[in-house]
């Protein structure tokens, strides 16, 4: 039988995004993949000590009364309760804030938290005027280019960008001559520590959107998937940022949950509601497990323990290694750039002038056995013809420190190769 999709069913039937990419990257790995550098991933490692304290939460939750109760009967379509307190707790006495349980959602994941942002903030508004979704830097994180029903309703800008030319670093920095927040704005989002990047919008630069969003009464949501206090993968120090129109928002994926899919909205009761009546419609609540044993984890400290003493330390690591390779193996009179180590579980490099696309250079570098991310699909909503967004490659840091090594390693040799083509 052919189905007929409506409009919004045709946009989300499409592979969007870096996913196409990870299709071709599977199909590659399903195949022998003896001797291959895998540093394309995204999923998080399974460290040992974050593994067991999960595993300690849920022989907890299986032990107790209460067990029943989390996964035989429905909830609140806010989320788990006891993770609700468990979460006002921690960030008044953090963040000297004064949360309710009106200030917080639960969502099944990040991504579904951004889908609803997305389709309640953006889109066709009751007088029929497209409500734009704002990436106010670019490159972001990839999986914004598929939360919205409406096509071509996320919009983003080319960044600033400062180098350093003698360490072959470099930062993006939102440019606000060219970010435009208007009546046809409906909302903000943008990720901090970003994915891809890295990059960690400041305080000021902050401010400074959320100011220009506060004039037409648009929200702004700071992704923090990544940031303080956990996961805590934050390698520069970093402050969450609240206010009349800042929603913070976590997702526990990076810190050892990602099965679970808990993401964690913080904010004004004004822009909470219509968010938890989004989700109570399409999907009563989020799962209550991983609510149940994160809600144990918050309480007890063991949550930011993790983020500090493991999870932050490993991938700092991690950073430093493929930073020590970068150093050791790639040209050092060639354009090749990375962005600042500021946070997050990947590296971001830069070809400057690339005589081939980073598409071509990932083809090349897979009959290498080597599977890094294309960086072209990070500029969601991003449509003038920027050649930076052709040049860049994502690096993933879960790799052992013999992959990253021998991936940076043939990498170069390709790069210099490249280059040196008449």
């Amino acid at each position: 039988m052919q189905v007929q999709l409506s409009k919004a069913g045709q946009k989300m039937d499409k592979l969007s995004g870096v996913r196409a990419i990870m299709k071709d990257i599977n199909e590659t790995l399903a195949g022998n993949t003896d001797g291959i550098c895998n540093l394309s991933a995204g999923n998080p490692l399974i460290l040992p000590e974050v593994e067991a304290v999960w595993k300690k939460y849920t022989q907890k939750l299986l032990d107790s009364p209460e067990f029943g109760n989390v996964v035989g009967r429905y909830g609140s379509s806010k989320g788990y309760e006891p993770l609700i307190q468990a979460i006002i707790k921690d960030f008044n006495q953090r963040y000297n804030l004064e949360l309710t349980s009106k200030n917080i959602l639960i969502t099944g994941g990040s991504q579904t938290l951004y889908f609803i942002v997305a389709n309640v903030y953006g889109g066709l508004d009751q007088n029929g005027q497209m409500k734009k979704i704002i990436l106010p830097l670019s490159p972001d994180y990839t999986g914004y280019s598929g939360i919205s029903l409406y096509e071509n309703s996320v919009v983003s800008f080319v960044p600033n960008i400062s180098i350093k030319e003698s360490e072959h670093k470099f930062k993006y920095h939102p440019n606000f001559d060219k970010l435009l927040i208007d009546q046809t704005s409906g909302c903000v989002i943008f990720s901090r520590p970003a994915n891809p990047s890295g990059n960690i919008i400041t305080d000021e630069e902050v401010h400074k959107i959320a100011n220009a969003a506060k004039k037409y009464s648009v929200p702004v949501f700071v992704d923090s998937a990544y940031a303080t206090p956990y996961p805590g993968l934050n390698f520069t120090e970093m402050t969450p940022i609240f206010g009349d129109n800042i929603v913070h928002c976590i997702s526990l994926s990076k810190g050892g949950l990602p099965g679970e899919r808990v993401g964690i909205a913080i904010g004004p009761e004004e822009i909470i509601a219509p968010l938890e009546h989004f989700q109570m419609n399409c999907s009563i609540h989020s799962s209550r497990y991983g609510q149940a044993i994160a809600a144990m984890a918050i309480e007890s400290g063991e949550m930011a323990k993790l983020a500090d003493q493991v999870i932050r330390p490993f991938y700092k690591n991690k950073f430093e290694i493929f930073h020590d390779a970068l150093d050791r193996f790639m040209p050092k009179d060639l354009p090749w750039y990375v962005h600042e180590g500021e946070g997050s579980i990947f590296g971001w490099i830069w070809l400057k002038d690339l005589p081939i696309t980073d598409w071509e250079l990932y083809q090349i570098l897979k009959k290498e056995k080597v599977l890094v991310v294309p960086g072209k699909d990070f500029f969601p909503g991003l449509t003038s013809d920027w050649k930076h967004k052709n040049e860049c490659i994502r690096i993933s840091l879960t790799a052992s420190k013999e992959e990253i090594e021998n991936g940076i390693r043939i990498l170069a040799r390709i790069v210099q190769n490249l280059y040196s083509q008449p």
